[in-house]
């Protein structure tokens, strides 16, 4: 065996797939240091992102729509919210037609903080897009999204479930 599940046969599909993990690791790295440097958990930086970029496209977020998208609870959510909106980063506004219902909208400081802190990678990430041949473009589009539709059909492995009182499974 060669690789890390893979033999020699499929070494092409290997050097793909490690490439894939090699950038998921330095994505992964990227987010962790943005964090940091934004003093934020993971899950707010979901937040502030999912919002600017519904704003981009002219669409209302509401709460409901952060718990789904995180997959917490609403407490949870409720939560995170008002760190957000204690430190600045978004605002609650009143739905004009539900007085019960609020809209979720980044503040000028997240947008301002965010393309501080993330343009230059994305202005790096645009130069190899743009320098990469339209055959190039389209092979990487394809492939990506056939790995995203491999990865979505993967079902969770069935759990052993231990009998209750019973220290050894089957």
């Amino acid at each position: 065996m060669t690789g890390f599940f893979y033999d020699n046969e499929r070494r092409r599909a290997t050097s793909a797939l490690e490439a894939l993990r090699l950038y998921q690791a330095a994505e992964a790295a990227m987010r962790r240091r943005t964090r940091e440097s934004m003093s934020m958990g993971e899950n707010e930086l979901l937040v502030i992102r999912q919002l600017l970029r519904a704003q981009s496209r002219n669409l209302q977020v509401k709460p409901g729509d952060v718990a789904k998208y995180l997959g917490i609870s609403t407490a949870s959510t409720t939560s995170l919210l008002d760190r957000l909106e204690s430190a600045g980063y978004l605002r609650r506004v009143p739905h004009p037609s539900d007085r019960r219902s609020v809209y979720l909208e980044p503040t000028e400081r997240a947008d301002e903080e965010v393309r501080a802190t993330l343009s230059a990678m994305h202005d790096r990430m645009h130069q190899v897009a743009d320098e990469t041949s339209p055959e190039a473009t389209a092979a990487v589009i394809d492939f990506l999204s056939r790995m995203q539709d491999a990865v979505d059909s993967v079902e969770p492995a069935p759990t052993l479930q231990r009998e209750r009182g019973s220290a050894s499974a089957v």
